[in-house]
């Protein structure tokens, strides 16, 4: 029988599995175990996978013993060029760290395996999200029609705006001063905290703004736009009246940049802004003394601890010199590369039945926010709910350490029929609505699909390009010089080819508007 199947099935079919033992429903997913090997990125206070309550019962379940290789963010990323340059693979990727570059290219190569049919056969649950929002599976789909990577999606909306900017209230209030509403008095607040010793402890020690450089939520985007006139994000990359813009080239980027220096050179931007990690910056609102004046992140309590946290509040969007401006993130709710199978995975159709578990509405729920009983309840509906958390831990920290994110779909109507939003995504939604969205940019860069040839030619450009940006901007913001430097600058990033890069964008973006 193995053999007449082996005969029967097409060269692009997916292989049956090498086990005769392997089930193509129900649980156990074999009889006898696999061992297979993950490698991925993790959050900064995630465990070793193994260890995580929900991905031991993963394995019990199914039979499949996997090997974790997960590392946190600032050190996978070189582990992740080196196994794919090297050929050194895992069995797959989880949570794969994977730019659409890195799709592209090791898709069309053949370091990934094209999934599509291995999830029209052993996907049902993945499979009925695709027929549900066709927009989630277009977003998986590379442009030669293949899928490389799975998703991850919450439709919720809230990473529209990333960068949250929040304040010490208990400090403004001990200076009479007002929440800021514009950039002269978020400017005349910073001061104060500098100056005025508003923790009270005689000591220099505030830190009246601090910011993560180029971290997605935790960048200086959103005041640049107050400064400038434009706002910017890490990838530099903005829309305007359906026109790509590359904001590090504009002349209102760097008038944001000269402003920004100023203020690193008096003392109101914390100097580790410009080099520190995550793990260091969520230190700083948890120190003995309180310490920090404004910080840019999406949750007050991952920052400053739930104790402080209602010392803190938002501050709106800033009012500078082009009016209220905020930026809009890049992309959507809908995220490409939470799963891959490598070419050297012996296993195929095991693993694509072990993640797509992952895509049934209630575990994708503990995917994302951890197991039912230690994150999880019902309530008296049948709904999924936050249970009570345990003092002084915030729930983005708890969320790390017991949640291993990855390959997760949550629709807009499980968010009420199978888990609630999390008490702080609804406040989160809020705060949007009120304060960021009615000034956000209109348009973005959505997740676009680039063909292997743009793909080629805007990462051979956009390499050298984002290099030079990125460490020109902490050079200008540490040590100043923008005024001098800025011709130079400009005509150097067009030698490297940025005009070509900029065009290859709209190029894809015209594409997918003419499609959409």
């Amino acid at each position: 029988m193995a053999l007449l199947l082996t005969a029967c099935t097409g060269a692009d079919e997916p292989e049956a599995a090498s086990s005769a033992e392997f089930n193509a429903e129900g649980l156990p997913i074999v009889d006898t175990p696999v061992s297979l090997t993950f490698s991925g990125q993790k959050a900064p206070l995630a465990p070793d996978y193994s260890t995580m309550e929900l991905v031991q019962q993963w394995q019990k379940d199914t039979n499949v013993d996997i090997t974790w290789e997960n590392l946190p963010d600032s050190v996978y990323q070189e582990k992740k060029n080196l196994l794919l340059a090297s050929g050194d693979l895992p069995d797959a990727f989880y949570n794969t760290g994977f730019t659409a570059a890195d799709i592209t290219t090791y898709g069309s190569n053949g370091t990934l395996v094209p999934l599509e049919d291995l999830i029209a056969k052993y996907a049902p649950n993945l499979q009925k999200i695709f027929e549900e929002r066709p927009q989630i599976k277009a977003a998986v789909t590379s442009s030669d029609g293949h899928i490389y990577t799975l998703p991850a999606a919450e439709e919720l909306g809230i990473g529209a705006v990333p960068f949250f900017l929040s304040i010490n209230k208990k400090w403004l209030d001990e200076l009479g001063l007002p929440v800021p509403t514009t950039l002269t008095e978020f400017q005349s607040a910073l001061e104060a905290f500098r100056d005025k010793d508003p923790n009270g402890n005689g000591k220099a020690d505030e830190i009246p703004l601090s910011f993560i450089n180029n971290w997605w939520c935790a960048d200086i985007g959103d005041v640049m736009a107050a400064m400038g006139g434009m706002p910017d994000n890490p990838q530099h990359r903005i829309v305007r009246d359906g026109e790509v813009i590359y904001t590090a080239a504009q002349p209102e980027y760097a008038k944001a940049i000269e402003t920004l220096h100023d203020w690193y050179s008096t003392g109101l931007i914390d100097a580790e802004s410009l080099t520190q990690d995550d793990k260091t910056y969520l230190a700083k609102g948890k120190t003995t003394d309180e310490t920090l004046g404004a910080y840019v992140w999406w949750e007050t309590e991952e920052v400053v601890g739930p104790d402080r946290a209602a010392d803190y509040v938002l501050v709106p969007a800033l009012s500078g010199v082009g009016g209220r401006l905020v930026g809009h993130s890049n992309g959507s709710d809908y995220a490409a590369g939470a799963f891959a199978i490598t070419r050297t995975n012996e296993y195929p159709e095991i693993t694509m039945r072990w993640v797509d578990r992952l895509y049934d509405p209630v575990m994708s729920a503990q995917v994302s926010w951890g197991p039912i009983g230690t994150t999880l309840e019902e309530n008296a509906d049948g709904v999924l709910v936050q249970k009570e958390l345990p003092a002084d831990v915030s729930a983005g920290e708890l969320r790390q350490k017991v949640a291993p994110g990855g390959p997760h779909v949550t629709l807009k109507e499980d968010f009420e029929t199978v888990v609630a939003p999390e008490p702080r995504a609804s406040q989160r939604v809020a705060d949007l609505e009120k304060l960021y969205l009615p000034w956000a940019e209109k348009e973005f860069y959505p997740n676009v699909p680039f063909s292997d040839e743009e793909t080629q030619e805007i990462a051979a450009i956009e390499t050298e390009v984002t290099a030079l940006v990125n460490a020109k901007r902490a050079q200008w913001i540490a040590n100043g010089g923008i005024e001098q430097d800025w011709d130079g600058y400009v005509d150097q990033l067009s030698s490297l080819g940025l005009d070509r890069m900029v065009e290859l964008y709209q190029q894809a973006y015209d594409r997918y508007q003419d499609n959409a």
